[in-house]
């Protein structure tokens, strides 16, 4: 029986439906127009304050804070930082998309920097979860070259220093947590060919962690959120322009019951 239950994500997905978590988005800028969609699509409300003069007191009052390092400078860097620090500091659930790192030393130590505040969740693909915890040299770009079980027991270490989840994404993903492990199937190669769907996963975990206590629960249910919309999207689009729109779409249909059936495939 998987770590996680159908009961568990239906839960989740009610209580962003029912919560409209606010989601503090400190992200890249080629996201964050789709990241905005797809977690108004899903019933949260986002809030794109990444600058370092109000970051550390937005992520005071967020239900949940998204910092994802995909375009970085010294001024967000910053932000950041202030940001995390805050959430630590107010209780307040955050994810770290650690974009690209292990291949790009600035942003590399910035992330391993930023997991001194303890992130609720860390999410990332094969590579970039083996370079922020020093067992890798990154991908290609935002493109991993590692597998998802070559990086399972970095997402544990990583696990265990940081105290929160660590979610590998691939073809299937897997989630860490305090001895409890979750494989979440699915989704589509059409997500990999659409600008920012990696990204908005970050922003949607981190929107469940706002609304549900469980942090694992919280991000199997985003990462299930997002491949069961990505199916039902793919099966009535042609292409990754449609897909793109449909997956929006698909997002705010999928609600509790939904996802509580999809939840049969949980390992």
């Amino acid at each position: 029986m998987a770590a996680v239950t159908a009961v568990d994500v239906a839960r989740a997905r009610s209580a962003v439906a029912e919560q409209a978590p606010l989601v503090q988005c400190l992200t890249n800028s080629v996201v964050q127009t789709i990241t905005a969609n797809a977690l108004l699509a899903a019933g949260a409300a986002p809030a794109m304050v990444d600058n370092v003069h109000e970051a550390a007191a937005f992520a005071a009052i967020a239900s949940g804070v998204l910092v994802n390092v995909g375009t970085l400078d010294d001024a967000k860097a910053q932000a950041m930082a202030a940001a995390a620090a805050s959430a630590r500091e107010h209780g307040t659930a955050w994810v770290l998309d650690p974009v690209a790192v292990g291949g790009l030393e600035f942003r590399t130590r910035v992330a391993r920097e930023l997991l001194e505040h303890a992130p609720t969740v860390v999410r990332g693909n094969a590579s970039e979860v083996l370079g922020l915890a020093g067992a890798g040299s990154g991908g290609r770009g935002v493109d991993t070259t590692d597998g998802v079980d070559d990086a399972l027991e970095a997402a544990r270490e990583l696990s265990a220093r940081t105290g929160g989840v660590v979610a590998v994404s691939g073809v299937v993903d897997v989630l860490v947590h305090a001895g409890r492990t979750v494989r979440v199937p699915g989704g589509h190669v059409l997500l990999t060919r659409t600008t920012g769907a990696g990204c908005s996963l970050g922003a949607l975990v981190a929107a469940y962690a706002g609304a549900e206590p469980d942090p694992l629960v919280a991000a199997t249910a985003a990462h299930l959120h997002v491949a069961l919309a990505a199916e039902r999207a793919a099966a009535r689009t042609d292409g990754p322009g449609s897909f793109a729109i449909a997956w929006i779409d698909e997002l705010s249909a999928v609600d509790a019951g939904a996802l509580g059936e999809a939840a049969g495939r949980l390992a």
